[in-house]
């Protein structure tokens, strides 16, 4: 990583063999519910377990194999773009209400929007953020390739940005989650649809 990374307060991470593992206790999330009735962004993350970091400035892609250890509903290992307390947007290996394991992005703008994207039948896999200008673009490998999550921006996305990793357990006892083959690279990724 060409970037320092720092924990947000209270947080805990541990260096592994191949990255980082990251645990957070219960009630810990980042979401800021559009009904309004819920997630002030500014406490939210201070109970988000956080470590991020900011990359130089241009185009890049950021990845790592996320492995939680999903137990309860919304568990979830994340990979993290943030602007502010109000602008940010996370992509997430996340237990649904129903049990299973899917891709889930949220985008933040004041409020948070919730998006379910495929279902995964691993234990762990491998998550992307690639930013092209100012447009930032989701993406999750499965079945040898990249697939596309979403793509959108946020106010200051090609100049404010930072990256890293988020832990969550809103509805359960604490979650673990590792992040293994870190990857930074400086290049653009040409066609945000298809991943390469």
């Amino acid at each position: 990583m060409p970037f320092d990374l720092v924990a947000s307060e209270g947080s805990v991470w541990t260096a592994t063999s191949s990255g980082i593992e990251g645990a957070a206790p219960a009630g810990t999330d980042l979401f800021v519910d559009p009904s309004g009735e819920s997630g002030v962004a500014a406490e939210t993350l201070l109970n988000a377990h956080t470590l991020l970091g900011t990359p130089p400035e241009g185009d890049f892609t950021f990845a790592a194999d996320v492995t939680p250890n999903l137990r309860a509903t919304f568990d979830a290992g994340v990979l993290l773009a943030w602007v502010n307390d109000t602008n940010w947007a996370k992509l997430c290996f996340e237990r649904s209400p129903a049990g299973e394991v899917m891709m889930v992005s949220v985008v933040t703008k004041g409020t948070s929007d919730d998006a379910n994207g495929f279902l995964a039948n691993a234990p762990s896999t491998r998550l992307r953020v690639a930013r092209v200008g100012n447009v930032l673009a989701f993406h999750a490998y499965d079945r040898d390739e990249w697939r596309f999550v979403r793509a959108f921006t946020l106010p200051g996305a090609a100049t404010e940005l930072t990256v890293g990793f988020e832990v969550q357990s809103p509805t359960g006892d604490g979650c673990t989650a590792s992040f293994a083959d870190i990857a930074f690279e400086r290049q653009t990724v040409s066609d945000l649809r298809n991943g390469e």
